[in-house]
């Protein structure tokens, strides 16, 4: 069973989810795209493991 919510406070809620979108789309770029973002975190975490990997020979 779902809990009564009014129509404004259902906006209100709307507003500030689209107000947060809005700041972490500036901090991460305008143009940058999720695919992009997770493409380099897997890349630098390719690099970090070989040079780990190169440490612990």
């Amino acid at each position: 069973m779902y809990a009564a919510t009014s129509a404004k406070k259902q906006k209100e809620y709307i507003d500030k989810l689209r107000a947060e979108i809005d700041v972490l789309q500036k901090k991460i770029g305008e143009d940058e795209s999720a695919e992009a973002i997770v493409s380099r975190h897997i890349n630098l975490l390719h690099r970090y493991n070989e040079a780990k990997d190169a440490t612990q020979v």
